[in-house]
């Protein structure tokens, strides 16, 4: 628990300094977020605003994460340090950011909205998701547990649901085609979320949050703990370094956040988008709770469908909408909702979405007993 404490303390710290720091040095550059013309008219007073503060984001969980085990090392020679798990899902938060770099800092160095090309970016992407997904079925441990396995999850991962059905290549391939399909999702998810001042870090607060208190009870009811009293358990190799991995992505969201809320002085852009989509993902395949990600990152969900909603009707209808504008914020703009209204509204969705997924996660467990 003091290694909670210590990570998201430091994290907290680094990115509520560092980030006026950065946004100091993109005025300086004149690197300035560009503003889609066919959005809402209030947005275009937001154009120039600094962009790529996910660098600040990723940086703060990464070291925080680091200099956390240091301290416990220093203070402790006999800390564990660093876990193979802690390490797989840093550098798929860290690759899903660098590739968002890159896209964000097409933009603004040449001033257009459009980044990397389509094709070069999803084979970014998919390179450091299959680098992930390979990386997370390797490393056992003592007792032969992988950071991942190739059983989808709901909040443990279900037995009849082992995509190594037909071996152990075959179940690799799919694990890997699987574990992209969740990086892709979560990615896609949040990128489209982070279009208003805060919206998208203030729900990955409240995911991240829930996954910091999954990691510290499956740590508490790890399988082989001498804590566990009952036949239930939890088979998740490294549950307390995913919970610090987490408290370190609360704390430098809530610094950034100082900095987002409107009126935002500073935008994550792809960097952080992609950083934070991958970090959810990767939380959800190492925890062993794919399935409950639907829940849990709900609003992500929502705003995803909303899109999809959209462009199939307006294909399938020959030009009609469903909505004024989508992704599903700018519709409530268009409506007339000020912008603090809708992203406040849809926190609050947010807030119940991963209560519901807390509830299911605890409901199992009491009824497993």
């Amino acid at each position: 628990m003091i290694a909670l404490l210590v990570g998201g303390a430091m994290a907290l710290f680094l990115s509520l300094v560092g980030t006026p720091l950065f946004i100091k040095l993109l005025v300086n550059k004149g690197y300035g977020q560009f503003i889609r013309d066919d959005g809402p008219t209030t947005h275009h007073t937001k154009r120039g605003t600094p962009t790529m503060g996910g660098a600040v984001i990723v940086g703060a969980v990464v070291v925080s994460y680091f200099l956390t085990h240091l301290v416990l090392w220093l203070a402790d020679s006999t800390h564990p340090g660093p876990t193979v798990s802690g390490g797989v899902l840093l550098l798929l938060t860290a690759g899903m950011g660098l590739v968002g770099f890159l896209d964000d800092f097409i933009k603004i160095s040449k001033q257009r909205s459009l980044g990397l090309r389509a094709r070069s970016k999803i084979i970014l992407q998919g390179i450091v998701g299959v680098l992930f997904a390979v990386m997370a079925l390797n490393f056992p441990n003592s007792v032969g547990r992988t950071p991942a396995s190739m059983n989808i999850s709901l909040v443990r991962d279900i037995p009849w649901l082992d995509l190594a059905f037909a071996g152990t290549l075959v179940g690799t391939l799919l694990f890997i085609i699987w574990s992209n399909l969740i990086v892709t999702a979560a990615t896609n998810g949040v990128n489209l979320t982070d279009g208003l001042d805060g919206l998208a870090a203030g729900a990955a607060v409240m995911v991240f949050a829930a996954y910091m208190l999954m990691g510290i009870w499956q740590f508490n009811q790890s399988c082989g703990s001498v804590k566990v009293t009952g036949e239930v358990c939890y088979e998740v190799r490294d549950p307390m370094d995913l919970a610090l991995v987490s408290v370190t992505l609360v704390g430098a969201l809530v610094g950034f956040l100082w900095w987002n809320t409107s009126p935002a002085k500073i935008f994550m852009g792809d960097t952080g988008s992609l950083a934070i989509g991958g970090a959810i993902a990767g939380l959800a395949i190492l925890s062993r709770t794919e399935l409950l990600l639907v829940v849990l990152a709900g609003l992500f969900v929502i705003i995803t469908m909303s899109v999809i909603i959209q462009v199939g009707f307006f294909r399938l209808s020959g030009g009609k909408r469903v909505f004024k504008m989508a992704p599903l914020q700018h519709h409530f703009e268009l409506k007339g909702w000020a912008e603090v209204t809708v992203v406040v509204r849809f926190w609050i969705i947010a807030g119940l979405c991963v209560a519901v997924g807390l509830g299911i996660f605890y409901a199992e467990w009491v009824v497993g007993l």
